[in-house]
């Protein structure tokens, strides 16, 4: 494991665009089981709202978020977009019902997600569109074709990858571009440890989403005395962890509460020592 000794703030995804490493996941901002409207719109337009009003240049969405309310949400809250704004989106889930989340790589089904996506994020290009999973029923090289399509059209900048290991991600370098990877990962979970490394060497962005899961029980007595020592939470410890971990991690926390928000911020400004990285990464 390669750590950061260097704690920027900002990533430079692709060859142009300069985002804070602390974004928001608007996953978070839709009914139960990520299905249906938000319970309080007003309130989800707020904490949109009151997190590019604080510096977040980097918001993560996607077309099976609702599906499809969070993309308008966001448009409804955000548009006309802060200059500099980036809006990452995703395709290729069917979402039947509540918590049920079913592969669809079909070819004419990715480019209808990603039609439905420039009308619902009321812009021409996506920034950043990501696959949300590999179909195993439909090849991969199928299923990105309308993505590069959509790429030489000018209709998405950046493309990027979740939940894929180091031969899925070369596998779909070879039909379009990757920019970034979003996979499971925190410090109580580390599977992915191999893509944290490999998108750094590769100048790859790696974004962990469920970044505040702060581990078992093991670590609870580490985060607690490290948390107290900083006058910080163990949640805003546990993203300081990530920010050190790499310099290529790019963090999406989400709330729907703007104190949650403010608070999950202000990680930004702890600096983990090399021994209290070390203690926790043990």
């Amino acid at each position: 494991m390669e750590t950061n000794t260097t704690n920027s703030l900002t990533f430079k995804l692709g060859s142009d665009i300069e985002i804070n490493r602390l974004g928001y996941g608007a996953m978070q901002l839709t009914g139960y089981g990520v299905f249906g409207e938000v319970e309080d719109r007003e309130n989800a337009i707020k904490v949109l709202q009151a997190a590019v009003a604080a510096g977040v240049n980097f918001i993560d969405t996607a077309d099976a978020y609702g599906p499809h309310l969070n993309e308008s949400l966001i448009s409804d809250a955000l548009h006309p977009y802060k200059e500099g704004l980036i809006i990452a989106t995703k395709g290729g889930f069917n979402r039947p019902g509540p918590n049920q989340w079913v592969p669809n790589g079909d070819p004419d089904f990715i480019r209808q997600n990603i039609e439905g996506s420039l009308k619902r994020l009321k812009v021409d290009t996506i920034d950043l569109w990501q696959l949300h999973r590999f179909d195993p029923n439909v090849p991969v090289e199928q299923t990105l074709a309308p993505v590069a399509e959509a790429v030489k059209a000018g209709k998405i900048k950046y493309v990027g990858l979740s939940e894929v290991n180091i031969e899925q991600i070369e596998r779909a370098e070879r039909v379009v571009p990757i920019v970034s990877v979003q996979n499971l990962y925190n410090l109580g979970n580390r599977q992915w440890e191999e893509i944290v490394d490999y998108t750094a060497k590769k100048g790859q962005a790696f974004i962990p989403w469920f970044p505040l899961a702060s581990g078992p029980q093991k670590l609870a007595e580490k985060l607690g005395k490290i948390a107290a020592n900083h006058k910080a939470t163990t949640a805003q410890i546990a993203l300081a962890w990530l920010l050190k971990r790499s310099p290529n991690i790019l963090l999406i926390p989400g709330t729907k509460s703007v104190d949650h928000l403010n608070e999950n911020l202000k990680a930004g400004e702890i600096e983990l020592s090399d021994e209290e990285f070390a203690e926790l990464s043990k």
